[in-house]
Formats: C-alpha cells, sequence, structure tokens
C-alpha cells in the first residue's frame, strides 16, 4: 500500500479511550481504522460502571440526551467493614450541577457500543474479533502500521488503546517500567438485576437517581483494594478490587472475596432476591502517573489505561474520563500533524503538551502519592476496625454502667497508635 493509500490513523482498541480518537478524528476528516478484539465494543470490559461527565460532553454536547447511561449519581456512599459491622458516610445533594459536574452510572457493553456507534456515524471504520499481533515499523524506527491475523495494514499514525494488559506498548519499548504486580489490581464483578423499580425502593431513590458506593476493609481481605457498588435502572454493579501484588498475602481468592462480600450484612440485603446475570474479572491499572510510559513516539501514540490512567482516590475511583481526554487529544494531535504531514514524536509531542495542561496530567501528578500511601495496611484494618468499634461504643447500650465517652474513645485511639494517625494523618494530607 502506497503512503497516499495508508489510513491517517489505525486505532488497537474500541473502549472510550479509542473510540473517542477516532469520532474526533473521523468527525475532523480522517481516514480512520479501529481494530478491536473483542466481537464488539465492551465486551471485555468490566468496570464498576461510574462516568464523570465532563470530558465527553466536550466532545459530544449533550451526549447523555442520547446515551445509554443508566442513572445520574445523586448519592455517594464510602462504608468501613468489619466481619460483621460496617460504619458509612452518605453524602446526597439535590443541588443543581451543571453539565460539565453531572456523573453518570453505566453498563459498558451498551456504552461502549453507543460510542463505536456515534464514531462509525462520523465515518470511522471498526472491524471487530481481530488481535493485533505486533507494532510494524520502518528501517527507521518509525511506526509505519500494524499487522493482525498475518496481515499488514498501514497508517501514517497508530494509537494504541489495548488496555490495562499493554503488551504492545511494552513491545514497542515505551513503557517506563515493566508491568509488574505492584502496579495492577485484579478485580471480579456481578451484574445483578432486580424486577422494575425494585433499585429505587432498596436505596431510597427516586427515578433517574442513582449511587455510588465504595467498601474498604474486609471487602479485599484487609489488604489493599476493596468493594464497590453502583446502581444501574434495573440492577446493581457489585464487585471486589485487590492489588495483585497483595493476593499472595491473601487466604482467599478474588472469587471467595465477591462472596464474602455479597454476604456481608451490609450488603446482602442490597442484592437479596436479585438475579446475578453476568460476572467478569479485569486487571485494573493502579499506580496512576507511576506506571505512565512514554505517550509518544515516530508515528504512534498511548491512551487511556494502555498510558495508566486511571486515578484511585479512596473515596472515588476515575478511569473513564481520563481515556476519554486522552483520546481527544491524541485525535487532535493527528489532526494537526495531517496539516503538516508530519508525524515525527516531534511533531507528536503536542499530545503530550495538551495532556499536561489538561486535568488528565494534572490530576494525575496532584495524586502520584496516593499508591504509595494506600500500601499501608492500617487503612485497611485499624480503621475500619477503629470506625466500627466507636460506633459500637456509642450506639450499643447493655446492662453495664456506661463510660463516660472520652475514655471510651481513647481506648480505640490507643488500639491504633497516636503516633501512627499522626503519621497517616501527616501522609494522607500529603498524598491529596
Amino acid at each position: 500500500m502506497s503512503e497516499e493509500d495508508a489510513f491517517d490513523a489505525v486505532i488497537i482498541g474500541a473502549g472510550p479511550a479509542g473510540a473517542t480518537a477516532a469520532y474526533v478524528l473521523a468527525k475532523g476528516g480522517a481516514n480512520v481504522l479501529v481494530i478491536e478484539r473483542g466481537n464488539y465494543a465492551g465486551a471485555k470490559n468490566m468496570t464498576g460502571g461510574r462516568l464523570y461527565g465532563h470530558s465527553l460532553e466536550k466532545v459530544i454536547p449533550d451526549f447523555a440526551d442520547e446515551a445509554p447511561i443508566e442513572r445520574i449519581v445523586t448519592t455517594e456512599k464510602v462504608s468501613f467493614m468489619e466481619a460483621q459491622s460496617g460504619t458509612t458516610m452518605d453524602y446526597r445533594s439535590a443541588e443543581p450541577r451543571t453539565k460539565n459536574e453531572k456523573s453518570y452510572t453505566v453498563l459498558r457493553g451498551p456504552f461502549d457500543q453507543w460510542l463505536a456507534g456515534k464514531a462509525e456515524e462520523v465515518g470511522a471504520q471498526i472491524i471487530y474479533g481481530i488481535r493485533v499481533d505486533k507494532i510494524v515499523k520502518d528501517d527507521n524506527g518509525k511506526v509505519v502500521g500494524i499487522e493482525a491475523d498475518g496481515d499488514v495494514i498501514d497508517a501514517k499514525c497508530v494509537i494504541i488503546a489495548e488496555g490495562a494488559n499493554s503488551i504492545l506498548t511494552e513491545q514497542l519499548g515505551l513503557a517506563t517500567r515493566p508491568m509488574d504486580p505492584s502496579t495492577m489490581a485484579v478485580g471480579a464483578k456481578e451484574l445483578i438485576e432486580f424486577p422494575s423499580g425494585e433499585v429505587e425502593k432498596r436505596f431510597g431513590l427516586a427515578k433517574g437517581e442513582g449511587v455510588a458506593w465504595l467498601f474498604a476493609g474486609t471487602p479485599s481481605n484487609g489488604l489493599m483494594g476493596g468493594g464497590f457498588l453502583y446502581t444501574n435502572k434495573d440492577s446493581v454493579s457489585l464487585g471486589v478490587v485487590c492489588g495483585l501484588a497483595h493476593i499472595g498475602d491473601s487466604n482467599k481468592s478474588v472469587p471467595k472475596m465477591l462472596e464474602d462480600f455479597k454476604n456481608h450484612p451490609v450488603v446482602k440485603p442490597l442484592i437479596e432476591g436479585g438475579k446475578m446475570v453476568e460476572y467478569s474479572g479485569h486487571m485494573v491499572p493502579e499506580a496512576g502517573i507511576n506506571m505512565c510510559p512514554k505517550l509518544y513516539a515516530d508515528g504512534v501514540m498511548v491512551i487511556g489505561d494502555a498510558a495508566g490512567f486511571c486515578i484511585n482516590q479512596g473515596f472515588t475511583v476515575r478511569g473513564l474520563d481520563l481515556a476519554i481526554g486522552s483520546g481527544d487529544y491524541a485525535a487532535q494531535a493527528v489532526l494537526e500533524a495531517l496539516k503538516r504531514n508530519d508525524f515525527s514524536a516531534n511533531a507528536l509531542r503536542v499530545y503530550q503538551t495538551r495532556l499536561e495542561q489538561s486535568f488528565v496530567m494534572q490530576d494525575l501528578q496532584l495524586y502520584k502519592d496516593l499508591p504509595a500511601f494506600f500500601e499501608n495496611d492500617r487503612l485497611f484494618n485499624a480503621y475500619p476496625k477503629l470506625m466500627n468499634g466507636i460506633m459500637r461504643d456509642v450506639f450499643v447500650i447493655g446492662e453495664k454502667p456506661s463510660e463516660p465517652l472520652r475514655k471510651k474513645l481513647f481506648k480505640r485511639l490507643k488500639e491504633v497508635g497516636f503516633i501512627n494517625m499522626l503519621k497517616d494523618a501527616y501522609n494522607g494530607g500529603k498524598a491529596i
């Protein structure tokens, strides 16, 4: 194929990052091909299902009016759990929010298919069920296409959106550190279905309202990780995530963690009687900016989970908005390169520049110390025990004479250790 016949861009992966890049490119008049290993967009994804809408709102204004969103998140919950108890912080607000401030629960299968369909509507071509075996370079080391199922497809630029298991990124030598257990987590999720209207009853929601609920402590067996629950129209997405480096320290497998989580007294009443209709497992990037590869080289860029664009703040988890933002900025870089017919690393550096000027890299940089902070096992053992112990002391009344509350608090705080709490407060304050 001559250079004139080459695709302007070939995108590897039709997830939110890849589909966004394809949409922006095709809308800008570029000849773009997306290659997706799954049988449809979203086939391999298990994200719990929360989308912060600001980055997609920029690309497709008023997207929520037509996208298959499940619910608008109006209630935030965080629970600290022991084996038989849980303490929950609950935030609910009816204050008006702009479209850029709204977040939504989504099911990745329908949502990813919709977003890929939007890219096809404006001219992107998408091929499903094909695996990309390797990236093709010319004699000068510039990326000039991909090889899939023995066929070579030429491209002026390749955008890698292959997800967390970033094999092609490593093959190209762009990974600044090899993928290892310390940078990844493994998750398991169930989709539990209910009769129409049941989700509103169980979670005290009005029609269209949703809950985002995170859990720390026993869901990940006291190890780095936690549980999550997101309400959908007629189902909930329920799952656990555990740091891959800590799996060997656990006396439970991840599926066992999920099963115990489902039977916890805080969770069981919420899902009782529901029907499990989907089960999935997946690896999740956890190290944020600390695991970002080199994001561009001659003829190639890396976006989304493949670039490690994920932020776990403990009280909220972000990935989709970062992926969509990176896909947008990568596409803009290609459109500028097309005008100059220059796809060198120097020309594509504008992608990194725009990321650095945007929320993507600035937020990743802001929370760069969080992954190391979460290696502190007191966060998943001592502090859930502390929270539940204090609640028990406050609310459980027996036949023995009561002690002053200050004395009860002192006992509980002493169990964690005042020096430990001061140290954790200092380190946590720096990390967030």
